[in-house]
């Protein structure tokens, strides 16, 4: 039998996959919901904002801290006690993606992409890791990348090309060998942290700007 995912685990992955209306949420809006990308910029560093202030009182005040923690600790990792948690980064992520957005619709188009596939491959990685995972790559597991590859390939190669203006406004069609790369990308960023001397940096953040990237320069 394979061992059942934590119940705080999948609430979080979830939660975590809830985000996904972001990045629509960032690509779409402006043709509509009648926003302006600059708009959608601004309300996306107000998230950003919001999160920071929330984490800056929850370090401050115990008071604060203690019911941050008797309603959200379950679904807090370890280190994210004592540090910003995954949904600051997330939100900075999302950020980021808004400002590419602004740049050019052809880089609006490979942030929504490189945010979406982290989103959904981060989440369905975690959930299979910790279900089947036997493989252990760090605090990673192979089989929770696998999914991770399997799923960023089937979006990227069969539902995103589907999606209304995306292909238009990427500029360039999706092959499987683009589709093989850009999933191989966000599972390889996903499984190997990077760090800088001994600070590791947080996936949430450069993982989708990296594969955002990738897809800019395949594009």
């Amino acid at each position: 039998m394979c061992p059942s995912v934590p119940s705080e685990e999948l609430y979080r992955k979830l939660l975590h996959g809830l985000v996904i209306v972001l990045p629509i949420g960032i690509f779409y809006s402006p043709d509509y919901f009648d926003f302006d990308r600059w708009s959608v910029c601004f309300f996306t560093l107000g998230i950003l904002g919001v999160s920071l202030l929330v984490e800056g009182i929850r370090f401050r005040s115990n008071a604060f801290g203690v019911w941050y923690f008797k309603t959200f600790g379950s679904m807090l990792r370890v280190e994210e006690k004592d540090q910003l948690t995954g949904a600051t980064y997330i939100a900075g992520a999302c950020l980021f993606s808004s400002s590419l957005s602004l740049i050019s619709e052809q880089l609006a188009a490979c942030a929504f992409l490189g945010l979406t596939l982290f989103i959904l491959g981060d989440a369905i990685a975690a959930l299979v890791g910790k279900s089947i995972g036997r493989t252990r790559v760090g605090s990673k597991t192979m089989e929770g990348a696998l999914a991770n590859f399997l799923l960023c390939f089937i979006l990227t190669f069969w539902v995103f090309p589907e999606l209304p203006d995306f292909l238009t406004k990427l500029g360039s069609e999706l092959t499987v060998f683009k589709a093989l790369l850009i999933s191989f990308s966000v599972a390889l960023f996903e499984l190997f942290p990077l760090r800088l001397g001994s600070w590791k940096l947080n996936d949430n953040l450069y993982v989708p700007v990296l594969v955002s990237w990738v897809t800019f320069l395949l594009s």
